[in-house]
């Protein structure tokens, strides 16, 4: 409300009371518009300066915060209470090295002592009584080698020179390879891939390092190679796509990426990477999709037919989902708890904790806490998706009865622009989806599983920054999605991506594709193989 004092009209019928009232209401609003701002500029200065992790540290109620300028300002009962507090007894993990893998070669290095040594000052010769025996780690180079396929060939000498109807010469076939007439083997194309997309190693990067080892390979022909390995395993994917739209649950997230040469737009222009998360629990899918758009129609074309869960955050484009009666959406507890971490990481710091109780922001960190508590126990016990359910609707639909009352008590009490009025107003208008999780022991509370996927995007993406072509951003899409998903199932990706690409190129039905899904293989065979 603006009121101007100097500028009354001349016939204004305001008695004291009523100027008294306009002032202390409009003094209500600056104050609050000021609680924002330096709100603001908290969250600014601890988003440049502060730490990054929404970890929650309290002091246990008897600790004397270290570094508090009124830390000994306590009385004689206090400081005596303090000082016979007992420490309970309580055992330590040895510290130590941990043992190098069994699976490692060993090379046996002998240290003897000269034979002088070996004969005791009596005269008599010392006897072998044992060994002590210490391992260290070793590492060797990257090694290249050639492969040098000699293909036989037979002529028959009788009929040389005769016309026959059969040929006069045979020769070995040619071995059948990924990329044809190529001169890169499995294991390089499997080395290249991994080192980029798992490891975050750019294609220049590579090229320096095969310099080094004196061979010539330009980035250029190993963008090439990508592609066309990408293409190749193109056969794979629609197969992984079919088995994650039959799953009971689909994570879904997104994050930016630059791909330049897109058609019709500028190099600058912001495309996205979509990632979704599913399959069956015990062999999760990690389906990466490159798209030139953040669009919700993006999902829900993806989720066209789709019958189950999906789970994501509250970004706008999947609000389209709700209208979907065979999906149930999910909302994300992560998000509604980080929202709450915020206020408590911008708010004001005082001098003392015993000042300073738990403020609202905390007091809903705790029912947040409580219930993923229940979760912890719950795989702590190995619980199954039945015990799941039954635990939740014993100890976690209560708890989330209570937050909700508590939510509905505290909202009228907060500046609805504030970060605490943001956290509460979020949580309530998400409420019906954060609490779906409650109906099925197979669902999940947050959406983590899905952004703990994009990170190694994200950390690639900080080493290449873009992706050069649509083809290359879909070769990209293709590696992340067979990696993650090896890596999910237990499989090492060099391994695995060596073993499809000797395999692809003699695929004859559907079946031999089924079989290099990573959820079909077992590590060890594959291991023993290769």
């Amino acid at each position: 409300m603006k009121f101007d004092l100097e500028n009354l009209p001349d016939d204004a019928n305001l008695t004291k009371d009523t100027v008294i009232s306009l002032v202390n209401q409009l003094e209500e609003k600056y104050q609050e518009k000021i609680h924002y701002l330096e709100e603001q500029l908290r969250l600014f200065k601890k988003e440049l300066f502060g730490r990054s992790s929404e970890k929650r540290y309290e002091l246990p109620p008897d600790q004397i915060p270290l570094f508090q300028e009124d830390a000994g300002l306590l009385d004689d009962e206090e400081q005596s209470r303090e000082q016979s507090v007992e420490i309970a007894a309580h055992s330590r993990k040895k510290r130590g090295r941990k043992a190098l893998p069994e699976d490692l070669p060993r090379i046996e290095i002998v240290h003897d002592i000269s034979e002088e040594k070996k004969r005791c000052g009596c005269g008599e010769i010392k006897s072998l009584i044992g060994e002590d025996v210490s391992e260290k780690l070793d590492y060797i180079p990257a090694r290249v080698q050639v492969e040098r396929h000699i293909r036989l060939k037979y002529a028959c000498k009788k009929c040389e020179g005769v016309e026959d109807d059969g040929p006069t010469v045979e020769i070995a076939p040619a071995p059948l390879q990924l990329i044809p007439k190529s001169n890169a083997t499995a294991g390089l194309l499997a080395h290249i891939a991994v080192s980029k997309f798992a490891d975050g190693l750019p294609l220049y990067r590579q090229e320096k390092i095969f310099s080094r080892l004196g061979i010539d390979l330009s980035r250029a022909v190993m963008a090439k190679w990508m592609v066309k390995a990408g293409l190749h395993c193109n056969g794979l994917i629609d197969l992984l796509v079919e088995q994650i739209r039959g799953g009971p649950l689909i994570n879904i997230d997104e994050t930016p990426l630059q791909v330049l040469n897109e058609a019709g737009r500028p190099n600058t222009s912001k495309s996205y990477m979509w990632v979704y998360r599913g399959g069956q629990p015990d062999h999760p899918i990690l389906l990466y999709q490159y798209q030139r758009t953040r669009s919700g129609r993006v999902a829900l074309e993806f989720l066209d037919g789709y019958h189950g869960y999906i789970q994501s955050d509250d970004f706008a484009g999947y609000d389209h989902l709700d209208q979907k009666p065979e999906i149930v959406h999910l909302g994300c507890w992560a998000h509604a708890r980080r929202k709450f971490v915020k206020v408590v990481q911008v708010r004001k710091k005082h001098r003392s904790k015993r000042t300073n109780p738990k403020s609202l922001a905390d007091e809903a960190l705790d029912y947040i806490g409580k219930l993923y508590k229940i979760e912890k126990n719950a795989r702590r016990q190995e619980l199954d998706a039945g015990e799941i359910y039954q635990l939740r609707q014993e100890k976690a639909k209560p708890l989330l009865d209570d937050f909700k009352t508590w939510l509905d008590a505290t909202l009228p009490l907060t500046p609805p622009k504030g970060f605490l009025g943001q956290a509460i107003g979020y949580t309530l208008a998400n409420w019906e989806k954060l609490i779906i999780y409650i109906e099925d022991g197979r669902l999940r509370p947050d959406n983590n599983l899905v952004e703990n996927a994009i990170r190694p995007f994200v950390v690639g993406r900080k080493n290449w920054l873009f992706a050069g072509s649509p083809d290359g951003a879909k070769a990209s899409a293709t590696f992340f999605t067979l990696i993650e998903t090896a890596k999910a199932n237990g499989l090492e990706p060099y391994t695995y991506l060596r073993h499809i690409f000797e395999k692809l190129p003699i695929v004859q039905t559907e079946q031999d594709l089924k079989d290099l899904l990573p959820q079909n293989i077992d590590s060890q065979s594959i291991a023993l193989k290769n």
